[in-house]
């Protein structure tokens, strides 16, 4: 495939083959938003080549840009020469020169001192240049070395000891567990307990005086150069992504890291056994803090040599997987291949592919891991002055919300304090002062908690009955107050939760001496030996006769509950406006919970914003935009003149899509599919009988959207009640969403299979009709192109729950934030409405895939044909959209313009 260079204003975009014109209208765009450092929302449809357009655009500009930034870097290393102050502003830009701000300094100060401190700055930068240069002459030589040599790219310094080593851990495990252990060999179990056991907490003003040890480590970290973060929802996205960057002229010259999670990306068979993802993060922290102790040295040896149970990672090698980071580097890989690449190298693609971030030019990643700060900053990601292009963002808002939003129920409550009693007594003449105090003080919280709910912390939470039961909607301060723990200082309690790391050290202790609320009959020597055997079954390779299923092991053995508690605690430091508890109270403790629903998801998009040069928010279907812009980029302190908003056509051509408003049906009975009006049975029975009508005209696949699960249900019990279900039969196969997403690839297989079978065969039955579930599993990411469905219909309007108290505080929270526009309806009803139309706007997106692609878009309800709701669908869908007060001329339509396009030559 030949490169096309395509000259778009003056900048040269390579492209795989001649775009489209909105495809060039895209790029130019993107490339002003990144070099104006602007906040961008891009609507593309599907089928638009939205992918390549970001590839190309994007990195087009992350091109010149590097140019410019050598050319500066040159002309100022020259001999004699200064720095202009265009070239100052353009290095200093870039992410490896930020500085933060100097204040600035007082009027009437003299020349003498502002020329010295110019100067100053000068030969600062300078200096910094010249060892990004040599920082950069150094990684380039290092990727010619791999490049130039790849059969010895990882045998070359390979340390076997450490896997034989293991090998033989693994093994004395497997020797005692065989022979059985008693109370000398508990002693030695004892005698490792040290990695359980808090060290001493130490405060952010007793930490500040010690910051500069950890200077020297910072000095040896690789500067971060100017790239491009890539998210979108799933790996499944990613992986598509970046076979779309192979594909692109930018294929060959990209330094391109994939990162994903530890249950993508683990190669460790021990670990992924495990199944649970948390349980997979824990055992991966233990076995690297394993690894750190045997390479302690004099006393600490010393301390822990009869801790012989634990064992390292053999794939945690920082000399292999600086190598793994290098072919990483070396040429793009999916995650697939980099899993393969770790496997051979015999190195963590999880740690190695966070190796690569700094040299990186793009980072794909999934938007969670970019959404959540405690996670950027493990990952190791910096976003000042980089780019963030996040793809697939349509909930967006809603995926911050749900990030941020946490839940904690009566019985992970008392577990936990049932835990971390047993913790502080078996160590507490072992435990500093100060990590007593601030245990005491997570011990009473949990108490508290328990109490709101109505129970008492030292009762068995799932027979503690409840008298008063129901959901009760409080903000962060009233529930702090009525819970007696506003006197204790959250803020101190999470970071001390965050640097001591007791949620996995409690974990660590639970799995080794089983204290999960036991028996009192129970003797603690018991407790410590059935404990201990079972950390020796989770140490061995092979599955046991109890081993649990993929999938099972949460259920069978249950992370730390402290770990939701820790973050239920987090949020709860929001500010009072931003977020509000919901106390449910069920018929027993354990069954009741406590909710943190944020209302505010600006508050944490916001740091994003700030510290990002330019940021891309990009999406097939973006309407309604005034979300984006009023709840995310206004609430977070983006001025207006900051955002860009572009939407593009499609590539199809105007005749190739029949958007219709049905406002009645055949029997001239008005389509309106209200809460109220929806269950009554002629409503059902017009629904089937437009069904009917055109599945006796449209061939191949029919998808047929309705608002529930519950309503598709009842639907299709009443079509089979009174024969309209054995009228759709004569045409179309009837397939229906299942509710469990494992089913959903078989159904789509058999409905696939049945339109390609009816494709070639002469038979009444034409294809299939399927009923799916706006908001379901069908609903986004799956592609009814072709023949798998040349008409959509959408039954009714997909309005949210209004009496749902979550729904109504968030109405309340943006009628008192957000300003009402003079004659436009309050903000939260509003919302409603763009929760109803985002809902619409995806599944209709379904059909139309490709430029060469027919579809007929039956919209069922009198209500769409209402100016506001019009106004909020896609322009390319808006602008094509018909009318029909009657089903006749409807019918009509669609009859023709099937007819029209199945046999053109016909026509």
């Amino acid at each position: 495939m030949a490169d096309e260079n395509q000259e778009i204003g003056g900048i040269h975009f390579p492209f795989p083959f001649p775009p489209y014109p909105i495809q060039k209208d895209f790029m130019a765009e993107l490339y002003k938003v990144l070099e104006g450092g602007k906040i961008g929302i891009f609507e593309s449809p599907t089928g638009t080549g939205k992918s390549l357009s970001l590839i190309c655009g994007a990195l087009s500009w992350l091109r010149d840009f590097e140019q410019k930034k050598l050319q500066a870097e040159a002309c100022l290393l020259a001999p004699g020469s200064g720095p202009t102050s265009s070239e100052k502003n353009s290095l200093l830009t870039s992410s490896s020169c930020q500085e933060p701000s100097d204040p600035p300094r007082p009027a009437g100060e003299p020349d003498w001192v502002t020329e010295f401190v110019q100067k100053k700055e000068e030969r600062d930068l300078v200096e910094r240049l010249r060892e990004e240069q040599v920082r950069r002459r150094k990684r380039e030589e290092r990727l010619k070395e791999v490049c130039q040599d790849r059969r010895l790219k990882f045998a070359a310094k390979r340390t076997k000891h450490e896997e034989e080593e293991t090998e033989a851990l693994l093994r004395l495990s497997r020797e005692m567990l065989d022979a059985g252990t008693g109370p000398e060999q508990l002693e030695q179990l004892e005698c490792g307990e040290e990695h359980l056991v808090l060290a001493e907490y130490e405060s952010d003003e007793e930490r500040r005086g010690s910051s500069r040890v950890g200077e020297a480590e910072d000095d040896l970290e690789e500067e971060h150069i100017t790239k491009i973060y890539y998210c979108s929802r799933t790996h499944s996205q990613l992986a598509q992504f970046v076979r779309e960057v192979l594909k692109s002229p930018f294929g060959k010259e990209t330094r391109l890291v994939s990162l994903g999670s530890r249950q993508t990306l683990c190669v460790n068979e021990d670990v992924k056994n495990l199944g649970s993802v948390q349980l997979m993060n824990d055992r991966c922290v233990d076995m690297q803090r394993s690894k750190r102790e045997k390479n302690g040295t004099g006393e600490d040896k010393a301390k822990r040599k009869r801790q012989k149970i634990q064992t390292s990672c053999p794939f945690y090698n920082h000399e292999q997987m600086e190598l793994l980071r290098d072919e990483i580097l070396l040429e793009v890989k999916d995650m697939e291949q980099l899993v393969a690449l770790g496997k051979e190298a015999r190195a963590c693609p999880y740690y190695g592919s966070r190796f690569a971030i700094p040299a990186a030019q793009l980072v794909v990643l999934p938007y969670p891991m970019l959404l959540h700060a405690a996670t950027r900053q493990a990952a190791g990601i910096r976003l000042q002055g980089q780019v963030v292009i996040i793809d697939e963002a349509h909930n967006l808002i809603d995926t911050i919300t749900n990030i941020h939003s946490t839940e904690v129920n009566g019985s992970q409550l008392c577990q936990a304090h049932s835990q971390l009693l047993q913790y502080m007594e078996r160590y507490r003449k072992r435990l500093k002062a100060k990590n007593l105090m601030y245990i005491k003080q997570i011990l009473y919280l949990l108490e508290k908690f328990v109490a709101v709910l109505g129970g008492n912390i030292k009762q068995n939470p799932s027979t503690q009955s409840l008298s008063q039961t129901g959901s009760e909607l409080k903000s962060i301060n009233d529930f702090l107050f009525q819970s007696q723990v506003d006197n204790i200082n959250l803020f101190k309690v999470q970071r001390y939760l965050e640097k001591s790391m007791l949620s996995r050290k409690l974990f660590g202790f639970t799995e080794c001496f089983g204290a999960v609320l036991p028996s009192p009959s129970d003797s603690q020597e018991n407790r410590g030996l059935a404990g201990f055997q079972q950390f020796l079954k989770s140490l061995q390779s092979g599955p046991t006769e109890d081993s649990p299923e993929e999938g099972q092991g949460v259920a069978l053995r249950p992370a730390s509950p402290l770990m939701h508690i820790e973050a239920f605690l987090a949020a709860l430091t929001t500010a009072n406006q931003d977020g509000r508890v919901i106390v449910n109270r069920q018929g027993s403790v354990g069954q009741s919970s406590l909710k943190f629903l944020l209302l505010n998801p600006a508050v944490h998009f916001a740091q994003v914003m700030k510290e990002c040069r330019a940021v891309v928010i990009a999406g097939g279907t973006m309407q309604p935009m005034s979300d984006f812009r009023e709840q995310l980029l206004a609430c977070s302190g983006v001025e207006a003149g900051r955002v860009v908003e572009f939407s593009c056509g499609h590539v199809i051509p105007p005749d190739n899509i029949l958007p219709l408003i049905i406002c009645s049906g055949p029997s001239n009975q008005q389509l309106e599919f209200t809460y109220q009006r929806r269950e009554l049975p002629q409503m059902m029975e017009e629904t089937g009988r437009i069904l009917c009508n055109l599945c006796n005209v449209v061939p191949g696949g029919v998808v047929c959207f309705l608002p529930s699960y519950e309503y598709l249900r009842q639907v299709h019990a009443h079509w089979d009640k009174t024969g309209l279900l054995t009228r759709l039969s004569v045409r179309k196969k009837i397939f229906q969403e299942p509710k469990r997403a494992s089913q959903v690839e078989q159904v789509l297989m058999a409905y696939s299979k049945c339109i390609m079978s009816c494709s070639h065969s002469e038979g009444h039955l034409t294809g299939a009709l399927l009923l799916s579930v706006v908001g379901g599993k069908m609903s986004e990411g799956i592609n009814f192109s072709d023949d798998l469905g040349r008409c959509v219909v959408m039954v009714g309007m997909p309005y949210p729950n209004i009496k749902s108290p979550e729904l109504q505080e968030k109405m309340a929270y943006l009628n008192q934030t957000l300003p009402r526009p003079q004659g436009q309806p309050p903000p939260g009803t509003v919302l409603i409405e763009n929760l109803c139309m985002k809902a619409i706007n995806q599944s209709i997106g379904r059909a139309i895939r490709h430029q060469r692609d027919f579809a007929s878009i039956v919209l069922l309800d009198h209500r769409y044909a209402r100016p506001s709701i019009l106004a909020k669908l896609p322009a390319w869908i808006r602008d094509r959209v018909e009318v029909k007060a009657t089903f006749g001329p409807a019918f009509a339509a669609v009859r023709k313009f099937h007819r029209e396009k199945s046999h053109p030559n016909l026509v």
